[in-house]
């Protein structure tokens, strides 16, 4: 039995990526969540809807929904993805890549 240091890297690399991606979505529907419960809306039903949507079309969403301005929006989704990284990393952890040496 030959141990396959390719092979086993590949299987690495899979495992972070998958977790980061887990990680990236669970921040942006938290940070959505924030960014509805800052204006009185339903943060997890507004999340499940809006978290799928690419970004232009998301902070057009969120803009209508709230009735503020585009650059406004950017800046506290930008702030919101902040806070939801730190909430994150505190309950889950850092997610930055473990690396082998």
């Amino acid at each position: 039995m030959v141990w396959d240091l390719s092979r086993a890297l590949h299987k690495k690399a899979e495992v972070e990526t998958a977790r980061l991606q887990v990680f990236a979505f669970q921040q942006r529907a938290r940070a959505i969540g924030l960014m509805a419960q800052s204006h009185g809306l339903n943060g997890k039903a507004l999340a499940s809807e809006l978290a799928v949507l690419p970004d232009d079309l998301l902070i057009a969403q969120l803009c209508r929904l709230t009735g503020q301005d585009q650059a406004g929006m950017v800046a506290a989704f930008q702030t919101a993805l902040a806070d939801a990284w730190q909430q994150l990393a505190a309950e889950q952890g850092d997610p930055t890549p473990h690396r082998l040496a």
